[in-house]
């Protein structure tokens, strides 16, 4: 499981999940099972669900954020350090906002579905731009 930023980055491979998937808030007593959802997360306020949108229309679930799944295939250490910063930036830089979930094995990132496409392009140049550098010899 590769800890390095340069092979983070370098081997990230973001892959684009079909669909539309949105953020929504619960009540705490919800019950969050059945098809579509995707990962809840309880906070203060209730809990936080992400969820296919479909799904979400069917059940009558009002969104806060409607988005596009971007996963970054690459088996990642929870502990390295500097790989969300760099994607994030990577992202900020191309005005995207993300929102990000990581995984056991995965990072996952959220964008406006309407961003995808620019999202996914941005980085795939970050990666392209880490693969010259991990190649590059080292004084």
């Amino acid at each position: 499981m590769p800890r390095d930023l340069d092979t983070l980055i370098a081997s990230m491979e973001p892959e684009l999940q079909p669909g539309v998937y949105v953020f929504a808030s619960l009540p705490h007593d919800a019950v969050a099972s059945g098809a579509g959802i995707v990962a809840t997360f309880r906070e203060r306020e209730g809990l936080t669900v992400v969820m296919e949108e479909s799904a979400a229309q069917a059940a009558g679930i009002a969104p806060l954020f409607r988005a596009a799944w971007i996963t970054l295939t690459v088996h990642s250490d929870l502990n390295a350090v500097g790989l969300t910063a760099a994607f994030a930036r990577a992202l900020g830089e191309a005005n995207i906002s993300c929102n990000v979930l990581a995984a056991a094995y995965h990072d996952h990132i959220f964008v406006p579905v309407d961003d995808a496409a620019r999202a996914m392009d941005a980085l795939s140049a970050l990666q392209r731009t880490a693969g010259k550098l991990s190649a590059s010899p080292r004084p």
